[in-house]
């Protein structure tokens, strides 16, 4: 089975190969326009929150107890996990895998509960959501806190699905019996800018190689090019959404789901911890299915 993977995945990328041979301009005047959308958007997004999210995990804010009392009954999850949660929802894909990561690797998280975590806390930022698809597309800021309102309660949704059942598991200890100190300033905010700089040009080659592959969907026009194109990438999507009923639970939909290439940059935030991508992959799934449903039932208010 997983050869005959292996045989079709090597057939599709020598596909898309031929593919960008044949189409050689348009494919480069995609990248083109995918890293100045990267200059433009994705970078001044992204960065400082990159920077800030790993200095406060390296100086120790994740071992903060007072989100406790809303992760533990909630999530059966420490309060060091509301960190994650609470920084994705602020900072925007994928700084809250990023985060879970981070806390994992710290011993805050354990096993079990890193991966009950990732399934929900990686969320899209607010900006994107409120100005770039709300004011942008539907013209009304209104729509666009309404497109965040429902992304937030689909992604503590799919955290009640992933919760597990039963009494909470007792905590593990991390390897030292004695908890590491938090590094200097000086050197953890060295460290959280030369680490956020590398994760940026990962994001960006991310953003740039599916952006070029969801650039043919676009001829599709909406909804068929919304969501294929919304099914790789989203920078791409906001000009195939219509500024009606049907544009509003597409964008919830994709939204909530991120892409393959969230995936992708979820992929290469979790390398080294040998935490799966599987549970990830069914979050993002189910935030997006629940995120149309919720759309489907307030578009007719909210983007009213």
């Amino acid at each position: 089975m997983r050869r005959g993977w292996r045989i079709t995945a090597c057939g599709l990328l020598c596909c898309i190969l031929v593919w960008f041979l044949a189409d050689a301009g348009r494919t480069r005047a995609a990248a083109g326009e995918a890293l100045a959308l990267c200059a433009r958007s994705v970078i001044p997004a992204l960065f400082p929150f990159l920077v800030v999210s790993t200095l406060l995990v390296s100086l120790g804010f994740g071992r903060s107890s007072r989100l406790a009392g809303l992760m533990t009954p909630l999530f059966r999850q420490p309060g060091s996990a509301g960190t994650a949660l609470v920084l994705g929802l602020v900072g925007g894909y994928p700084i809250g895998a990023r985060t879970a990561a981070d806390l994992y690797r710290q011993g805050q998280l354990t096993e079990d509960e890193a991966r009950r975590l990732l399934p929900f806390c990686n969320n899209s930022n607010p900006v994107f959501l409120i100005s770039v698809l709300g004011a942008g597309v539907f013209g009304s800021v209104r729509a666009g806190v309404w497109l965040w309102l429902i992304h937030v309660l689909s992604a503590l949704l799919v955290g009640l699905v992933f919760r597990g059942g039963g009494r909470a598991p007792a905590r593990r200890a991390p390897p030292s019996s004695t908890p590491p100190r938090p590094a200097s300033f000086a050197a953890a905010f060295v460290e959280a800018v030369r680490s956020a700089a590398g994760g940026m040009v990962s994001i960006c080659g991310f953003v740039v190689f599916f952006y070029v592959l969801a650039k043919p969907l676009s001829a599709l026009g909406s909804p068929w090019g919304a969501l294929g194109v919304g099914a790789l990438e989203l920078f791409s999507l906001t000009p195939l959404l219509t500024p009606d009923r049907l544009g509003f639970v597409l964008a919830a939909a994709c939204s909530g789901w991120g892409g393959l290439s969230v995936l992708a940059q979820t992929a290469a935030a979790l390398e080294g911890t040998g935490l799966p991508l599987s549970p990830c992959l069914r979050g993002k799934a189910l935030q997006g299915l629940l995120s149309a449903a919720l759309a489907a039932v307030l578009a007719g208010y909210a983007a009213g």
